[in-house]
């Protein structure tokens, strides 16, 4: 890291619904991006601040890897890989993109003729094994008060569905539900309300981050586990709190639809380089 200038760290901030990314490309900065690194700059006060960080890498297609805010890595993020790819997108005049996501695989990304950009995420994981569970287990109907449903997305997730998402305190309920002995990688958690057969209200507490205002994969695996139960149907709007995601479940995967927004671009200083 302390051989590297400034202009080596270039970053980008963006989000997708509030659920906010540093992104660094290293196909245009030198260094290597480390746990430290990551916990330093995830600090909303002394760093930048983020949800999730992506690092992008050469690759035949577009190779993005993600960290959690507290340095551990994910194989999915939905909003980032949206984000990053509408910028992509926009760089090259393409209105599709392949991406090779690290630990998930191929991806592919469309930008839409309504400005928003879409990504297939991929087939779920429905298996106790492929998520994964700590022992054999429906994984509709999980052994934890509220049964929830039990889904991957190349990441673990935990949906409840439940009367009234104001009343649940997310903030203690997902830290509880993130750390279940269930789940050996620890797991996502979400709070689902059914407004409508084609209608989701949901709240998220993101694994290695905390309570963030929307999710991707979050969103995608909510969709699934409301159509396994029948409660609806296989495409839904999903309403969290900082926005709407439109996801759909098809033949060959799952399809995430939304805004995206590139903020601002930043440097790191060499200071707060050496300060790690």
């Amino acid at each position: 890291m302390h051989d590297h200038t400034p202009s080596d760290w270039p970053f980008m901030k963006m989000h997708g619904l509030g659920n906010d990314f540093v992104v660094i490309d290293t196909r245009v900065s030198a260094g290597r991006v480390t746990p430290a690194l990551v916990q330093s700059l995830a600090d909303r006060h002394r760093g930048v601040g983020f949800d999730q960080l992506a690092v992008i890498s050469e690759g035949q297609d577009v190779t993005i890897t993600f960290y959690n805010a507290d340095g551990s890595q994910s194989a999915a993020c939905g909003n980032a890989t949206r984000c990053i790819a509408a910028r992509e997108m926009a760089l090259t005049g393409a209105s599709k993109l392949d991406i090779t996501v690290t630990g998930r695989g191929a991806l592919c990304a469309v930008r839409g003729d309504d400005g928003m950009t879409s990504v297939n995420m991929g087939h779920p994981q429905l298996d106790w094994q492929d998520i994964p569970l700590a022992q054999v287990t429906d994984t509709l109907a999980l052994p934890i008060d509220g049964t929830p449903v039990a889904t991957g997305m190349g990441n673990p997730h935990c949906t409840f569905f439940v009367d009234d998402v104001h009343a649940i305190d997310l903030a203690r309920r997902g830290a509880e539900m993130e750390r279940h002995p269930l789940f050996p990688e620890r797991t996502n958690v979400q709070f689902a309300q059914i407004i409508g057969h084609d209608h989701i209200r949901m709240r998220v507490w993101e694994r290695g981050t905390g309570i963030t205002l929307a999710s991707g994969s979050s969103s995608c695996a909510t969709a699934v586990a409301a159509a396994r139960l029948g409660l609806t149907g296989r495409a839904v709007r999903i309403d969290l709190d900082g926005g709407t995601l439109h996801v759909e479940w098809r033949e060959d995967g799952v399809w995430m639809s939304g805004p995206t927004a590139h903020v601002f671009d930043g440097v790191l200083t060499q200071a707060f380089l050496d300060g790690l």
